[in-house]
C-alpha cells in the first residue's frame, strides 16, 4: 500500500473512531458528561456488568459509586446542586433497597427505597426535628408508625396515607391525652380524652370534637352523661357521693377544654427522593431523579387519585399532619418547607400537575382452549344458546302477556352426548340445559336491535371464548366473546331471583326509553352437569359496554361512595384493562348543552327504575379514549383558548335545537365523518372535553379533585351496570355493620332511595354541561 493510500485510510478510521465516541456520549445521558474519572470512554463494557465511576454532569450534580447499563446500580452517592443528596443502593437508575436522603434544610430520611420512594421501613426526622418512624408506601406515611412532634406532642398508632387513620393514642405536652379512633387526622369514632387534671370523656367522636353518646368524668367521681354535639348537648349530672349542695355545670365547658387540645403542626415537604428525577438511558427509558422547576407548568405524573408526584406517589396532603383545631374542628395549613430547592412558597397546583401515561391496550382475557378447567362449560354454552336462539319461534308483539314473565317460565332440555331428536351430538358430557323466560329475552333482542343470526356466531362461532384474568368482587366469573360484543357473566342464585323479579319494569322501561344506560341483558340460562361433577351454573349474557371503535385507555367504575373506592395503583401500574374507582377519578368531563341535558333526563329515569326496584350499589362504567397521544404516551391537551370544546348536538331532542355550539377538534372530526356520527349516541362513542382535576385535599369526602384548566379531547363510552343488588338482609346487616366503623354516608351499602340520590349528587358533578 502506497503512502498516499495509507494516510487516506488512517483518516477514515480516526472519523470512524471519533464518530462512534460521539454516539456513546449523546447516549449516556441526556446530560453531556463533563468529567469522567475512572472511566475511558472508549473502553467496553458488557452489557450487566458493573464498575465505578465518578461522574460531574454538566447541570453541576454529581455521582460517586457502581455504575452499570447507563445508570447507577449497585451502592452510590448522588449531590444534586441544590444541596440534596443520597447515599445508598440503585438499582436501573433508581433508589431501591436501604438508603439515606438528606435535604439542605438538614431535614433527613433513612430507610427503605422502592422505585425512588420512601417504601417500607424508616425514619424522617424534619429541619425541626419533627420524627416519623414507622411504615411508609410511596412517600406517604401508611401503617403503624410513632411521630415525635418538635412542640413535645406524641403520636403512636396507624396511619394511612400520611394522616392518623385507625386507632392510636395522641399524647399533648401538657399532659393530656387521647385514646381511640382516627379518621383523616382527627378524632373520629369511639375513644377516651383524658385531661392531666384527672378529667376524662368517654363517647363518640366526630371531626375532632364529641358528637353523640358519651360520658364526662371528673376526678372527684362525679359525672354528667348525655347526647353531645357543638351546637346542642342534653343529659343528666350525677353528683359524687362527697359532693354537697348544688352543682350547676354547662356541658359547653367541655369544648372550651378542649381547645388546648390542637394537632400539632408538621413539616410539609415540598420535594420528595421520587421528584428528583434524572432520566437515564435505562434499558426501558425507567426514570431517576429530576429536580422540579417552581415555575415548570407541564404536567406532573400523578396517582390515579390525584395525588401529585412523578411518579404517583406524592400526595398534596400526604404530609398534611394537620395543625388541627380539635375544638372547631379546623384543619391549619400547617408550614410548607420548600426542602432542597430555597425557592419561596408557591401554590403547588400551578407547580405539579398530573402526568398520565397511555399504555398500549391489550385484548382482555385468556381463550378457553381444550385442556382448560371450563372447556366442557364453554361447550356446553354455547350449545346450549344454538339450541335456543336457532329453536322455531313464531313472530311476536312487542306487547308480552304477563304469562311470559312468570318466574317459573323456563325450558329444560336434555343434552346427551350421542344427541337426541332436538338436540345434535357432541364431545363434552351430558348436561341439561334450561332457558328463563325465553320468549321475554327474545323479545329484548328485538327491542336492542340485535340479529338472531350475529348473536349465535358471536357466542356460538368456531372461536372460543375468553375468560378474564380474575374473577370479580362477587365471585362471579366473566367471558368475553370473540368480537367483544357480549360479556357472559355467572350468576348468584339470588342475582337470578332478582332479575326475574324485576324482569317486567326492566322490559318496560327498555321499551319506554331507547337510550336507557342500564346494562342490556340478552339472555338468562343455565347448565346443569349430570356428570360427576353435577354443578349448576346460572349465567347472563349481556352487552359489552367496551366494544367500541376506539381503543379504552382508561375506564372507571363510580359509585359515588369512598369507602373502600380507591384502587391504590400508581400511574406505572395502570393499564388499558385497569378498572380505576371513584378516588381515582382526576376528571371532569364537559358536554355539550343539548347533551348534558338528554344525559340528565336519562340518569334520573333510570335511577327512579331502580330505586323503585328496590337496587342499590351498582355504578355508572366509564370508558376514555384520548383523542390524541403522543410519542411518549401521553395524551395531548387542547389548548386553554380552545378548552371551552363542546359535543355535537346529535339527535338528542328539542332541547338542543337552533344552537350553534363551538366544537372540539374531536366534536369536528364527528360531523364530517358521517360514519362515526351514525355510532354515536348517548353514552356510546360521545365526543367530550375532559378537563383534569387534582386534590387539594387527601381526605376521602373529597371525592372529586380541583379543575386545573388543562383539557383533553376525548371519546367517551358509559353505562350503569351491576344492577342486580337488591338491598336485602345481607345489605342492612352490612350497613349496621360498617356504620358502627365508618362514616354511614361514605359506605356504598345504604338504602336505595339514598344510594340512588348521592350517586346522582356524585355524577352531576363529574358530568357538566359545556359553557
Amino acid at each position: 500500500m502506497n503512502k498516499e493510500l495509507r494516510g487516506i485510510v488512517k483518516a477514515w478510521e480516526a472519523k470512524v473512531k471519533k464518530s462512534q465516541a460521539a454516539a456513546k456520549n449523546r447516549a449516556n445521558s441526556i446530560f453531556s458528561t463533563m468529567s469522567v474519572a475512572y472511566v475511558d470512554d472508549d473502553e467496553t463494557y458488557n452489557p450487566g456488568e458493573i464498575y465505578h465511576v465518578e461522574k460531574v454532569f454538566s447541570n453541576g450534580d454529581v455521582f460517586i459509586g457502581q455504575w452499570g447499563d447507563n445508570c447507577p446500580n449497585g451502592h452510590g452517592k448522588y449531590l444534586w446542586v441544590d444541596g440534596c443528596m443520597y447515599v445508598g443502593d440503585w438499582c436501573k437508575g433508581k433508589a431501591m433497597g436501604k438508603g439515606k436522603f438528606s435535604w439542605p434544610s438538614g431535614a433527613t430520611y433513612e430507610g427503605q427505597f422502592k422505585n425512588g420512594y420512601m417504601d417500607g421501613e424508616g425514619c424522617y426526622t424534619g429541619s425541626s426535628n419533627d420524627t416519623y418512624r414507622g411504615t411508609w408506601v410511596m412517600n406517604m406515611k401508611h401503617g403503624t408508625g410513632t411521630k415525635n412532634y418538635a412542640n413535645g406532642d406524641y403520636y403512636a398508632g396507624a396511619w394511612r396515607r400520611g394522616q392518623p387513620d385507625g386507632q392510636g393514642r395522641y399524647v399533648w405536652n401538657n399532659g393530656n391525652q387521647y385514646i381511640g379512633h382516627w379518621r383523616l387526622g382527627r378524632m373520629n369514632g369511639n375513644g377516651t380524652m383524658m385531661w392531666a387534671n384527672g378529667n376524662r370523656y368517654d363517647g363518640s367522636w366526630e371531626d375532632g370534637l364529641p358528637k353523640g353518646n358519651g360520658t364526662f368524668r371528673w376526678a372527684d367521681g362525679s359525672f354528667y352523661v348525655g347526647v353531645w354535639s357543638k351546637d346542642e348537648q342534653s343529659g343528666t349530672y350525677y353528683p359524687s357521693a362527697s359532693q354537697m349542695g348544688n352543682f350547676e355545670w354547662d356541658p359547653e365547658e367541655l369544648f372550651l377544654d378542649l381547645r388546648d387540645c390542637r394537632i400539632d403542626a408538621s413539616e410539609k415537604v415540598l420535594v420528595f427522593p421520587s421528584q428528583k428525577m434524572v432520566n437515564w438511558p435505562c434499558e426501558g427509558g425507567s426514570l431517576g431523579w429530576r429536580t422540579p422547576k417552581v415555575n415548570d407548568a407541564r404536567p406532573r405524573r400523578a396517582s390515579i387519585d390525584g395525588r401529585l408526584s412523578n411518579e404517583g406517589g406524592y400526595s398534596l396532603s400526604s404530609e398534611s399532619d394537620l395543625s388541627s383545631d380539635v375544638f372547631s374542628g379546623y384543619s391549619g395549613s400547617g408550614r410548607e418547607l420548600n426542602e432542597g430547592s430555597g425557592a419561596k412558597e408557591v401554590d403547588v397546583l400551578t407547580v405539579y400537575r398530573p402526568r398520565i401515561i397511555i399504555k398500549p391496550t391489550k385484548r382482555q382475557g385468556v381463550t378457553i382452549s381444550k385442556g382448560h378447567k371450563n372447556y366442557e362449560l364453554m361447550l356446553n354454552l354455547q350449545l346450549g344458546i344454538r339450541h335456543a336462539v336457532g329453536r322455531p319461534a313464531p313472530a311476536t308483539s312487542l306487547d308480552l302477556k304477563d304469562t311470559a314473565f312468570d318466574p317459573k317460565e323456563k325450558i329444560w332440555t336434555r343434552f346427551p352426548p350421542e344427541g337426541s331428536k332436538h338436540t345434535p351430538p357432541h364431545q363434552s358430557c351430558e348436561f341439561k340445559w334450561k332457558d328463563y323466560c325465553p320468549l321475554v329475552f327474545r323479545t329484548l333482542r328485538k327491542l336492542f336491535k340485535v340479529d338472531p343470526a350475529d348473536y349465535m356466531i358471536s357466542i356460538c362461532g368456531n372461536d372460543a371464548l375468553r375468560e378474564l384474568s380474575s374473577p370479580g368482587k362477587s365471585g362471579s366469573f366473566f367471558y368475553l366473546t370473540h368480537d367483544d360484543k357480549y360479556m357472559i357473566k355467572t350468576m348468584k342464585k339470588s342475582e337470578v331471583k332478582v332479575l326475574k323479579r324485576m324482569l317486567p319494569a326492566y322490559y318496560n322501561h327498555i321499551r319506554v326509553f331507547e337510550n336507557s344506560l342500564v346494562t342490556k341483558f340478552f339472555g338468562l340460562h343455565c347448565v346443569k352437569m349430570t356428570g360427576p361433577a353435577q354443578k349448576k351454573v346460572r349465567f347472563v349474557i349481556m352487552g359489552n359496554l367496551f366494544c367500541t371503535e376506539y381503543a379504552i385507555h382508561r375506564r372507571f367504575d363510580l359509585k359515588g361512595s369512598s369507602h373502600g373506592r380507591l384502587s391504590e395503583k400508581v400511574e406505572s401500574e395502570i393499564e388499558s384493562t385497569t378498572t380505576l374507582k371513584d378516588l381515582d377519578l382526576n376528571f371532569i368531563f364537559r358536554l355539550q348543552k343539548s347533551w348534558f341535558q338528554e344525559f340528565r333526563r336519562q340518569v334520573d329515569r333510570d335511577c327512579d327504575f331502580l330505586e323503585q326496584e328496590r337496587i342499590m350499589d351498582y355504578s355508572l362504567l366509564v370508558g376514555i379514549h384520548f383523542k390524541e397521544i403522543s410519542h411518549t404516551g401521553e395524551p395531548l391537551s387542547t389548548e386553554a383558548s380552545v378548552s371551552n370544546a363542546r359535543t355535537p348536538a346529535v339527535n338528542v331532542g328539542q332541547d338542543g335545537e337552533g344552537a350553534t355550539p363551538r366544537l372540539s377538534r374531536a366534536g369536528l372530526n364527528v360531523l364530517f365523518d358521517p360514519t362515526r356520527c351514525a355510532s354515536v349516541r348517548l353514552g356510546s362513542n360521545m365526543p367530550a372535553s375532559a378537563e383534569l382535576t387534582v386534590r387539594r385535599n387527601d381526605g376521602e369526602s373529597d371525592l372529586v379533585g380541583d379543575p386545573t384548566g388543562e383539557y383533553y379531547d376525548v371519546f367517551l363510552v358509559f353505562g350503569i351496570i351491576d344492577i342486580l343488588q337488591d338491598y336485602d338482609i345481607s345489605k342492612k346487616l352490612e350497613h349496621a355493620y360498617k356504620s358502627f366503623q365508618y362514616d354511614p354516608t361514605s359506605i356504598s351499602a345504604v338504602d336505595p332511595r339514598q344510594y340512588s340520590r348521592r350517586f346522582r349528587s356524585f355524577i352531576y358533578r363529574i358530568f357538566t354541561e359545556d359553557t
